[in-house]
Parts: C-alpha cells; structure tokens; sequence
C-alpha cells in the first residue's frame, strides 16, 4: 500500500532544499501539523489520489524552478541578477570567432545536457573562459583622450599558474585596396614614467581590398605578468596602419561597428573531475507511476526575464516527485540505515535528488564581461529515497 499522498508532499522542502544547496543542505524536520491530514487522505479514491499527483507535481515544478533562480545566482556570487537589457546585450556581443564557436556548440547540442561528469565544488560556477572587453585606459596614459583602447580588468580570483590560453583578438576593417599592414602592440606606462609605449608584438598582415577580417594575437606572455603584477597593467594601444596611413584597427563604437571592439579571451584550467554511473527511474508527465522518480522540467532563461544569459536560452534541469515506500529500506540496506538515524524517522524516507551533473553557461557579470562557465549541480541525473 502507497504512503498517503500528502506525506509525499512534506518530501518536498526536503528535496528543493538538497537541490538548492548542491545536495549538501541538513533535511529539516517535517511539520507535526501533517497527521491529521494523512489521516484524511488514506481515505481518499483512487482517481483522486492520482489527480493529487499531479498538483503535488506541479507544485514541485514551481518550487523547483524557484529554487533554480536563486541557485544560479549563488553559484555566480550574485546578489542580484545583472541589469542588462536585450539591446545592451547585443550592442556588448562580439562579432568574433570564438563567441560564434561557443554559440554554435548550443545550436548543435540544442537542450541536451552531457552527463556523467560531476565537479568537485558542487557549491560555486568553475570559470573555464573568460572575454573580457576592452574598455578606455586610465587618463595618466592618456594625451588628449588618446589613446581610447584598450584596458582589460582582471579578477584576483584568475591565477596565472592556471592560464592555459590567452587570445587577444582584434577587428581590421576592410582596406579600399589589397595592402600590407604592420599590427603593433604597445604596453601603455603613465607619462610620469619617461616612454609612455613599450612594444609587445609588431606583425605583418596581408589585408585584400574591401575584406574585414578578425585577426588572433598570443598575448599569455603578458597577461602572465600583468596576474602576477597587476601594478603594471594600465593597458595597451593597438594599431594596423595601411600604405596611406589609415589606422584600420576598430578600437571604439563607431556607428555600424558594435561587437568589433577589442577583446581578449583566456582559457583557465579547471579542477579535477570524478565520474559516476547513471541510473534510476524516469517518468515523463503521463505517467502513472508513483514510486520515487525523476521527470522532465525544462528551465527558460527567458521566462525569467534574464537577458543576461547568452546561452543556453534553456535548459533540461528535470526534479523528483513520487512515493518511496517502506519496502525500500529492505532494498537498500544504507537507506535503511540512514532511515534509522534520521531525526524525521517517523516522516518515511523521501525522493530527493542523488545524483546531479553541470551545465555550461555564456553569460555577462556585473561588469559586462562574458563568462563561459561551468554551473555544478544543476541538472537531476536521479532520483532515490533517502
């Protein structure tokens, strides 16, 4: 005989709260005030307790997707979702390779999740890229606003033993005849210094007339030093000057070149990983199982109203719902155990999560800086009693 329906409901703080903690939060007690109810629904026909069902699962979704909201933004050390609009974002986006690639993996994987890959940190995101947009140099480098590009701010938390890759990219706009330019990268000093540029790179472009292009330069070298002595980074100037002496570098907004500013990427290592097998019960939403299982839920960033997430725009997240019976502590001899010492003993064991994998993220900071990261913890593989 099933556990009444609404015991499966006082599962259910239980659960969300395993999921919104990265399935390490202490389960609370269940509410006393539940035994008159139990009592209430063992009498309750059968049709009745599968359309309870299905408003208990309901109810988890709500809840779920809730606890969703506020996992992201914990797991990214947000407050509070950044302010950024559609229009801000597409003005921000670079129209660069390595953001189209990153887009184009979306498109191809479409809401799929890769499993079986779980982080060691199941509390915060792991940064596996970063583009960070270049903005205007401080004005101690500066003689009459010039140069205008390029900064780039670093976080402390980038380390540069972790650095696998650093990729400054730079937009050519088209030349109005096949040309030879000379790209050169100098390090800004302020002019209190004595030499205000110091070169980094010079190299030689073969432009075609009426071809803009982007152009990819290593720059691990400097960024290296610039992570392990921020003191010396107030930026660089970048020109590509053509056999007229047209500077066909795009260094700011001008109109009709949004997304062709400067940007640097940088590749940082991750943590070691430790995989794990899938298994489980699944159900989808017809279902008239009503044991312990796991079922669909798919999450729309855009139904939150984040713009703020580039991509993915959605996400198959999935939660669990169902009864766990006491004939699963015959089954399984360490639930059995767990059951024994569970201060909610009484309650029954409840489905929760047990396993969880990642999702990969492209999305703006605070600071309007693009961030390709990993979130922990954020997709239901499956679903026990515990």
């Amino acid at each position: 005989m099933h556990l009444p329906h609404t015991l499966v409901y006082l599962c259910l703080l239980i659960a969300l709260g395993s999921v919104g903690l990265g399935d390490q939060t202490t389960h609370q007690q269940a509410p006393t005030a539940a035994a008159p109810a139990a009592a209430e629904a063992a009498a309750v026909p059968e049709e009745a307790e599968q359309c309870s069902s299905c408003e208990i699962r309901q109810q988890i979704k709500t809840m779920r997707l809730n606890a969703i909201k506020s996992q992201i933004l914990s797991k990214l050390r947000l407050k509070h979702a950044p302010n950024i609009s559609r229009d801000v974002m597409k003005q921000l986006l670079p129209k660069a390779p390595p953001l189209q690639e990153l887009l184009d993996q979306y498109d191809v994987l479409g809401d799929d999740n890769q499993d079986g890959l779980i982080e060691e940190d199941d509390e915060h995101a792991v940064t596996e890229t970063i583009m960070l947009i270049a903005t205007e140099p401080d004005s101690v480098v500066q003689v009459n606003r010039t140069p205008r590009c390029c900064f780039f701010s670093f976080s402390q938390k980038i380390q540069a033993n972790r650095i696998l890759r650093a990729q400054l990219w730079v937009h050519l706009r088209a030349s109005e005849e096949d040309t030879t330019v000379f790209l050169q990268i100098s390090r800004l000093m302020p002019s209190t210094d004595g030499s205000r540029h110091i070169g980094i790179r010079s190299l030689k472009i073969d432009v075609n007339a009426g071809v803009s292009s982007w152009k990819s330069i290593d720059v691990k070298q400097v960024l290296s030093v610039w992570l392990r002595q921020p003191e010396t980074n107030w930026g660089i100037e970048i020109n590509a000057y053509d056999a007229e002496g047209n500077d066909l570098v795009a260094t700011s907004v001008e109109p009709g070149e949004e997304g062709l500013q400067p940007f640097m990427e940088v590749q940082v290592s991750e943590g070691p990983k430790r995989t794990r097998r899938d298994s489980g019960l699944d159900c989808d939403e017809n279902s008239p199982e009503s044991r312990c299982c796991r079922y669909p839920l798919t999450v729309d960033f855009e139904d939150f109203g984040w713009d703020w997430v580039i991509a993915p725009k959605r996400y198959k997240a999935n939660y669990c719902s169902g009864e766990c019976e006491y004939m699963y502590l015959q089954k399984y001899p360490h639930t059995h155990l767990v059951h024994k010492a569970s201060p909610r003993g009484n309650a029954g064991p409840c489905c929760t999560p047990t396993k969880m994998s990642p999702i990969n993220m492209l999305y703006f900071n605070r600071k309007e800086q693009i961030i390709y990261g990993k979130l922990p913890s954020m997709v239901v593989d499956r679903c026990g009693c515990s």
